[in-house]
């Protein structure tokens, strides 16, 4: 067992005082047995500026006392350390950069963030290269930090390429960060996740009131959110810091579970990829280029029974989802349709295929592959080779099949052809898929998900439904949460034949998380392909 911490801290303008958290955090994980401790993001100095030469003024430069002083007691303690600061370039470029010290005391691998949000881009410089798989006596360790934890490629490239152990430095308000953005990291890809956040103001404090008050939020909602903590590969927390205070958590964790990559079928979620189909996700990264849909959709997952279907479409429903291979034919879904405008999606199994497949009043208007293989089928073996958006009159639709649901990357290919909403008959196998999974894949891609699938209970799923208000930089309907891009959640009650929900395809439109980041658009070029183009 490994015993690994995260030290949550609040950092400002003075950077010795930021250097001495720094530090006492560090020696209070030693003080607690921790053989690595991970540090916030931004450690030496707030993300705020006077202007791009300010920034550059305050940062970071390789062997100065302030990383000297964090080499020096990551040697006393004989521990690894990992922060996230801001670095002094030679080249002239000012990035935000993780840094992981070894129990000697050397520099082991670097990351600059690879994607800025917000502000960040008015005064610092991008990554240009993927961070590191770094091997250590603990494990293979990857470095990421807050933003790129929000959309999936960083985590998702630092696991094919073998990391076991991601190491997460933040500098966050978003409440949805603890509950969302950092655990299904670890479960999308079944590794360990450690994960520091900051506490205290993000802004300085003599400009906090002011902006606070041009925003419209209240002036703690621009403090860090905290919640730092330790997620098992299967996306539960085992240590959780409270919102507040500074504080170390403590978890003692086998980092080769990472290394077990199956489903309950026993299908290896991470070799199930095909890189050979997501050669747009490689693609340089465009803006939407789509009209909106519509700014409202009645929709509903329901259950294989005719009559239902019927009853739903006669009151107003335009978009049905069924589970995956429901006991129901094609026809009898049609003749529910008869008459209406709605659609409704549902799965069929032919010959060795298995097709998600979208029927309107007329019959069938298309069909739609699944594109991986998984253990559950075995007979599944011819598979498509791209995921198709069919235009409807309320927007741009994708089906996901089945297990295709389990890879961030299907939703991707979806996003990039700017759907605004996705179909998913699906079988949950694992809490997370639907916990955390689903509802992450409508957050990173701005997409309305709706996943029907069967339970013991009968109709299991959720609708996901994109929400108007969105982070700081959108008009709010109500006050401002704390959440940067959690979806709205309608669960399927346990024993429904059915569950309504409105979904928001115009709401796709919105990509922009913050000022100058785009969560389709700026996502970071990645070739998709493991360690030896696997």
């Amino acid at each position: 067992m490994t015993r690994v911490a995260a030290g949550q801290l609040a950092a400002g303008t003075d950077l010795a005082v930021n250097l001495a958290a720094c530090l006492r955090m560090i020696d209070t994980a030693a003080d607690a047995g921790a053989e690595l401790v991970v540090l916030p993001e931004f450690c030496n100095h707030l993300s705020w500026y006077d202007d791009r030469a300010h920034a550059r003024r305050m940062a970071c430069t390789p062997g100065d006392a302030f990383l000297t002083a964090i080499a020096g007691r990551a040697a006393r303690h004989r521990m690894y350390v990992k922060i996230g600061v801001t670095l002094a370039r030679p080249d002239g470029r000012t990035t935000g950069t993780g840094l992981l010290f070894g129990p000697d005391g050397a520099l082991l691998g670097e990351s600059d963030k690879q994607i800025l949000m917000g502000a960040e881009n008015d005064y610092l410089d991008p990554g240009r290269t993927e961070s590191p798989v770094i091997e250590t006596p603990l494990g293979r360790i990857g470095m990421y930090a807050c933003m790129e934890g929000v959309i999936n490629e960083v985590t998702r490239s630092l696991a094919v390429r073998g990391a076991q152990l991601l190491l997460n430095s933040l500098n966050s308000f978003a409440v949805d960060e603890a509950s969302l953005h950092v655990p299904v990291r670890a479960a999308e890809n079944k590794v360990w996740v450690v994960a520091a956040n900051k506490v205290g103001p993000l802004l300085p404090a003599t400009q906090l009131p002011a902006i606070a008050a041009r925003l419209g939020v209240p002036e703690d909602r621009l403090h860090g959110a905290g919640e730092s903590q330790v997620v098992a590969p299967d996306g539960t927390p085992v240590a959780v810091a409270p919102a507040s205070g500074e504080a170390i958590v403590v978890a003692d964790i086998d980092v080769a579970r990472a290394d077990d990559k199956r489903r309950p079928d026993g299908t290896d979620i991470v070799a199930a990829r095909r890189p050979e189909i997501y050669a747009s996700l490689a693609a340089t990264p465009s803006p939407r280029r789509a009209r909106p849909g519509a700014e409202s959709l009645a929709t509903a997952l329901v259950a294989p029974d005719a009559g239902t279907i019927k009853d739903l479409v006669a009151d107003g429903v335009e978009l049905l989802v069924l589970p995956e291979l429901a006991n129901i034919s094609i026809t009898e879904v049609v003749r529910a349709l008869r008459g209406s405008t709605a659609y409704a999606v549902l799965t069929m199994r032919e010959g060795a295929a298995h097709h998600g497949v979208l029927v309107g009043a007329d019959g069938v208007v298309g069909r739609q592959p699944q594109l991986h293989r998984t253990n559950r089928h075995p007979w599944l073996i011819e598979l498509g080779t791209e995921l198709i958006v069919f235009e409807l009159p309320w927007g741009r639709m994708a089906i996901v099949v089945g297990d295709d649901s389990l890879l961030p990357e299907t939703f991707r290919l979806a996003a990039v052809q700017d759907a605004d909403v996705v179909a998913v008959p699906c079988t949950p196998a694992e809490p997370w898929e639907l916990r955390l999974g689903l509802p992450e894949r409508a957050a990173e891609n701005r997409l309305n998900v709706l996943a029907a699938g069967s339970g013991e209970n009968g109709l299991v799923g959720a609708v996901y439904a994109l929400s108007p208000d969105f982070t700081l930089w959108t008009t709010w309907s109500g006050p401002f949460t704390g959440v940067i891009s959690h979806p709205i959640v309608t669960d399927a009650p346990p024993g429904a034949l059915s569950v309504r929900a409105t979904v928001r395809p115009a709401q796709a439109v919105n990509r922009n998380v913050s000022k100058g980041t785009d969560l389709v658009a700026g996502r970071p070029r990645t070739t998709h392909r493991g360690p030896e183009g696997s």
